[in-house]
C-alpha cells in the first residue's frame, strides 16, 4: 500500500547554509534517508519544496476562481517536503517515517487513495 508522509516544519528553521560542512552533514543524513528508502523497495516519490513566499493559491468557489501569492494556510509550520512511500501497512509506514532525519516538527502519514497511472 502506498502512504504520503508530508513534512510540516517552521520555515525559520531552514537548516545551514549550503556550501558549509554543516550543510554537507545535514545533506548527508537526507541522502541516507533516501538510499534507505530506495534499498528497501518503499521509494515511490519525493522531492522537497520552495519555501512558502514562492507559493501561489488558487480558490475556486461557485465556478469562479482567484488567485493569491503565498500559502493557503498562514500557519507557524508549513509543508517543507513529502515522501510517497511504499509500506506493508501503517505500523510500517509510521516506522518508515519516524527514520526521517526531522529534528523539530510533524510528520503526518496518510494512506493513499487513488493514483489514476495505478488503475
Amino acid at each position: 500500500m502506498e502512504y504520503m508522509i508530508l513534512n510540516h516544519t517552521e520555515e525559520a528553521d531552514d537548516g545551514p547554509a549550503p556550501g558549509t560542512p554543516e550543510f554537507e552533514a545535514f545533506m548527508g543524513r537526507w541522502m541516507a534517508y533516501n538510499q534507505m528508502l530506495i534499498d528497501g523497495g518503499h521509494w515511490v516519490a519525493g522531492a522537497s519544496l520552495t519555501p512558502t513566499e514562492a507559493a501561489t493559491t488558487l480558490h475556486k468557489s461557485g465556478g469562479s476562481s482567484s488567485v493569491v501569492d503565498g500559502p493557503f494556510a498562514e500557519t507557524k509550520e508549513q509543508i517543507g517536503g513529502f515522501y510517497l512511500i511504499e509500506a506493508s501497512d501503517l505500523d510500517q509506514a509510521l516506522e518508515l517515517a519516524a527514520a526521517m532525519p526531522v529534528d523539530e516538527g510533524a510528520l503526518e502519514v496518510r494512506p493513499v487513495a487513488f493514483r489514476p497511472d495505478k488503475g
